[in-house]
């Protein structure tokens, strides 16, 4: 079984960078858990939503991978890695800062491929090309995914979905943890 994952809010729980990032980019005293919300839907409609300007994204993807490296990977997840063939990522992060992160947790010989959605010239998701990139040299039979861009174009290419932490989307299975992995997604794959 082969499974590609989201990074940020999915292998690593990075939203407490992301949210510091986007309320030091925009100047103003937010409330983080409003942030945080809007951020879960995707950081285009947060931007949109608190008025900052596309042009800052750079800066923002700057702030939130300074920000990110004292985030923790989610507990279990080793177990769902090791129960994968292979395991990929696609992530709008950044590929230095997932190659760190990954690192200092001893977790980067779990991945086959990495793609850094907008360093490797992808439109971002929920477009379809950085998963049919994988898809065209590896089968994948499972996305997870915290938020619904990342499950959308697994749809499209008729993937089985997981949303993590977040039973607010479309998807296959549910989980908020991954220690209920084997009992309520490996039977059914």
């Amino acid at each position: 079984m082969n499974i590609l994952w989201d990074f940020d809010g999915t292998l690593f729980n990075t939203y407490p960078a992301l949210v510091k990032g986007f309320i030091h980019l925009s100047g103003k005293d937010l409330d983080p858990d409003e942030v945080l919300k809007w951020l879960k839907v995707n950081s285009k409609v947060a931007f949109q939503h608190y008025g900052i300007d596309e042009s800052q994204r750079k800066e923002y993807i700057k702030l939130y991978n300074q920000y990110s490296f004292n985030s923790q990977p989610f507990e279990h997840l080793e177990e769902v890695l090791q129960v994968a063939d292979d395991n990929f990522i696609v992530t709008h992060r950044d590929k230095e800062s997932t190659l760190f992160l990954l690192g200092k947790f001893k977790l980067l010989h779990y991945f086959k491929v990495i793609v850094s959605v907008e360093e490797e010239g992808f439109s971002r998701k929920p477009h379809a090309a950085s998963y049919q990139h994988v898809i065209k040299d590896y089968p994948i039979d499972l996305v997870i995914g915290d938020r619904e861009l990342d499950l959308i174009p697994a749809r499209e290419l008729g993937i089985k979905t997981v949303a993590f932490e977040n039973p607010d989307i479309e998807a296959d299975f549910y989980l908020d943890s991954y220690a209920d992995f084997k009992t309520k997604v490996l039977p059914f794959l």
